[in-house]
Formats: C-alpha cells, sequence, structure tokens
C-alpha cells in the first residue's frame, strides 16, 4: 500500500525560508544593469533574530552616485520622456503582477532581512505595496485633466525630473513602492537608496523592474550609508530630493538643498496624538492606543505617542490602558 505521507513531496510552508534565494553578494542597479561599487566595498546585512551574516551588499561611493544620476538623467531625456502616460501605467501594471506572483518571497525576505513578524509582512506590507504601484498606473494617463490647471489652454503636467530617494528601515519595501510608484506615474526617472540595514527587499524590486521591462536608467538602486546619501542629495544634477527618516537628517538635507533649484519632500519623525473626548467608546478607544503605538514595535512615523484625554474620562481611560497594556 501506497505511503501518502512520506512517499509524497510537499511545497515549502508559506513563511519557509526556502522561498528565498538570497545571492552571496548584490551590485548597484544602474541604468539596467548591475554593476559592482567602484571602489569594491562592501558591507553585511544581518538578519536581526539571530545575528547571521544574511549577504554582503555593495557600498556605493560618490562615482557611483554620479554613474546612478547620469544613467537616470538619460533615461529621462531619452525614451522615457517620450512614453505616453498610458504606456507608464503598464510599466507599473506589470510590476504590481510581478509582486503579487512573488509576493511569497518577497514576505519571507523583508522578516528575515528587517525582524519584523512574518504576519506583517505577508498579510500588510507586500499587499500593500503591489496594491500601491497598481493604484499609480490607474493614475499615470489622467494626471493632464485631473491636477489643479492642468488642461488649461492646452497645459500639461511636467515631471520634475530625476528624484534622489532615500527611505528608511521601519517599512523597507513599503517605503520604496511609495517612492517609486508616484514618481514613475509622473514621468519621473529615480535613484533610490534603501537603508543600509534593510536593502535587500529593495534590490529583488530591481530585478522586478528588470523582469517587468522597464526601460534602463528609469530606476537606479544604489545601496550604502549616510555617506552615499548624503552624495545623492547634494549632486548637482538631482531635480527633487524625497527622504523618508529621523528629523535630525532631514534638517540636515533642507540646508543642503537650501538655495538651489531642487524641490524636497520630506516625512521626518512626528508625534502623533490620539484624542480621547468622555463620548467615545472606551474599550474600543483603548484597544485604538495600544495599537496606535505598538504596532510594527512603535516604528511608524505616525504612531500615536501622544494621548490627549478629556478630563471626565481621565481615570477611567488610564486605568482600562494599564489593565490592558499587562496582557
Amino acid at each position: 500500500m501506497y505511503d501518502f505521507i512520506n512517499g509524497s513531496d510537499y511545497a515549502p510552508a508559506p513563511e519557509s525560508t526556502a522561498n528565498v534565494n538570497i545571492k552571496e553578494q548584490y551590485g548597484l542597479f544602474i541604468g539596467g544593469k548591475w554593476v559592482d561599487a567602484k571602489g569594491k566595498k562592501t558591507f553585511e546585512t544581518i538578519n536581526p533574530a539571530n545575528q547571521k551574516v544574511l549577504s554582503k551588499v555593495a557600498d556605493a561611493s560618490e562615482a557611483d552616485v554620479d554613474a546612478a544620476v547620469k544613467a537616470a538623467r538619460s533615461a529621462y531625456e531619452g525614451e522615457w520622456s517620450s512614453i505616453s502616460g498610458a504606456e507608464r501605467g503598464k510599466e507599473l501594471y506589470r510590476i504590481s503582477r510581478i509582486l503579487q506572483e512573488r509576493a511569497r518571497e518577497f514576505a519571507v525576505l523583508e522578516s528575515m532581512d528587517g525582524g519584523k513578524p512574518i504576519r506583517e509582512s505577508r498579510d500588510i506590507d507586500i499587499p500593500l505595496v503591489a496594491a500601491h504601484f497598481f493604484y499609480y498606473a490607474g493614475w499615470a494617463d489622467k494626471l493632464d485633466y485631473t491636477f489643479p490647471g492642468a488642461g488649461i489652454n492646452g497645459q500639461k503636467v511636467k515631471p520634475v525630473g530625476v528624484v534622489g530617494q532615500i527611505i528608511p528601515w521601519n517599512f523597507p519595501l513599503m517605503m520604496a513602492a511609495w517612492k517609486i510608484a508616484p514618481a514613475l506615474a509622473c514621468g519621473n526617472t529615480v535613484v533610490l537608496k534603501p537603508a543600509e540595514t534593510t536593502p535587500l527587499t529593495a534590490l529583488l524590486l530591481a530585478e522586478v523592474i528588470e523582469e517587468a521591462g522597464v526601460p534602463a536608467g528609469v530606476v537606479n538602486i544604489i545601496t550604502g550609508a549616510g555617506d552615499t546619501g548624503k552624495h545623492l542629495v547634494s549632486h548637482p544634477d538631482i531635480n527633487k530630493v524625497a527622504f523618508t527618516g529621523s528629523t535630525s537628517v532631514g534638517k540636515q538635507i533642507l540646508k543642503s538643498v537650501a538655495g538651489s533649484d531642487k524641490t524636497y519632500t520630506l516625512e521626518l519623525g512626528g508625534k502623533a496624538a490620539h484624542i480621547i473626548m468622555d463620548d467615545a467608546a472606551i474599550d474600543q478607544a483603548v484597544e485604538g492606543i495600544v495599537n496606535g503605538i505598538f504596532f510594527n514595535q512603535g516604528h511608524v512615523c505616525c504612531a500615536g505617542s501622544r494621548l490627549l484625554v478629556q478630563e471626565g474620562v481621565v481615570d477611567k481611560v488610564v486605568k482600562k490602558l494599564q489593565k490592558r497594556m499587562q496582557t
């Protein structure tokens, strides 16, 4: 009689590390090609759960940043500028579909490199990333008649050009999607630098962008730490800087771009507040407070780090919150 249990091969579980093929070393994605850093320097990225090295990653120098910006400029002034909004939308749709197909792989890699629970990577981050590219794919051909002032006297929305983007480690792939998708939808080209502690899903995204057939140089992904970021921000041929991270670094960027023609978007650390009035459903409010401050271990730009409570229910809220936090 056939032994169905021991005689059958099963696919890996959705959370299995067997779903991920991590390379021993990663280069830089510049001009549609994978290249080594010019100085041949690398750094290690580690799994924070067990402190084991996952891979070595290229450490981009000033010369590498310059090469990436030149590739983005060439793509912007070349093939990308002649593509219609509808065609840009198709590129974004393809990225979204490939992300959906490889969602299991991305979720496991995100948890391995960043340390967040697989439930969050699998059920929140990766589905939202795919949805984000899908959403902006739909915007790409509608900009000329939906933006304020567009369409008047034949005016069209103009892209800003080459965008230098720097993202943090708390939502690595989601932050990459938030930066790249709207920039491409609007006709810009991109040089993205992920956080040095969580670069692997951004590099895997580069493979997806390559697979989707996005023209060479439209998206360039370079890895490195603070010096790489400084070189990108200060590069004279960047038209816009988009940064998400600490307030202190945001202030440095603001000083760096002051007096230049560069535009900028800075999403920095905030002090978001929960506001509880005396007619609130207190039990539900307490759950909202707990989720708002502890989700993603509190590493959220809009984490509810202040609590404003109407005087009449202060004691009740504090008591219930203390009891809930003990569980």
